[in-house]
């Protein structure tokens, strides 16, 4: 049965911050859609009571948009936010990365924030909401994260872009740019960065950082659902820097 609830469409939602705005867009009394390529059965089955949807695939996939847009048709019939949380995160230096290895990183992520979009507009009546979870990487140049940065940094620009094509049915668009985040993606080769002593040295014992912590992905979360609410009507196009004092220093 359809409802008269908000309906919200959440990528990347099986872990992290997509897991953290699901279940905070969920306790605000939405409908929420599941999007993610890994098992969201845990997640589904925390969230508030509503009329929930999951589709499991792979964003940037044609044959996962479709599913989506069938269901969403389906049981909704409607989309009033689209909160783009999915991403991958894997070393690529651009001078000894293959093209084809690089672009592909690049494409699933920026091709998978444009499919998304385009799905999600037709939904929306006046006055929809997009967010894209990008990233600090966007603005700043990180050894081995060449095809990750370059891809937020192309979100970036497309939120702004597309901020002013939609203008005109006051759909706004922006993009949230997180520093550190504890999330799985903080993991890797089996340790977590944000424990290592690398971390504590130059973040909570040295200055780099003035909140002297990662972030928590409810912490995000709450920045999104800020985006999509009636206290942010005037913000479009607009990249929100969350990184903790990160970027303010040296």
């Amino acid at each position: 049965m359809r409802t008269n609830r908000p309906k919200v469409l959440v990528t990347g939602a099986a872990s992290g911050t997509g897991k953290a705005t699901a279940m905070r867009f969920a306790s605000e009394g939405y409908d929420v859609c599941l999007n993610d390529v890994q098992d969201m059965e845990s997640v589904f089955a925390s969230l508030s009571p509503g009329d929930h949807i999951a589709v499991r695939g792979d964003y940037a996939d044609e044959k996962t948009i479709n599913e989506c847009r069938d269901r969403i048709q389906l049981h909704w019939g409607q989309l009033n936010v689209l909160v783009n949380c999915a991403g991958i995160s894997v070393k690529t230096v651009v001078a000894e990365t293959n093209t084809e290895d690089w672009e592909r990183i690049f494409h699933l992520m920026s091709r998978g924030a444009i499919q998304m979009s385009n799905l999600a507009i037709p939904f929306m009546a006046n006055g929809g909401r997009i967010i894209h979870i990008t990233s600090i990487h966007g603005e700043r140049a990180e050894f081995g994260s060449g095809s990750y940065a370059m891809a937020k940094a192309a979100i970036n620009q497309y939120c702004r872009n597309l901020a002013n094509e939609l203008a005109d049915r006051n759909i706004l668009v922006n993009a949230i740019a997180p520093g550190f985040v504890n999330t799985p993606m903080s993991v890797v080769d089996g340790a977590n960065e944000l424990e290592s002593e690398w971390f504590k040295c130059n973040y909570v014992d040295g200055h780099h950082l003035p909140l002297r912590r990662p972030a928590q992905p409810e912490e995000i979360a709450g920045v999104a659902f800020f985006l999509a609410g009636k206290d942010a009507s005037y913000i479009t196009g607009q990249v929100i820097t969350v990184d903790g004092g990160l970027t303010i220093t040296f």
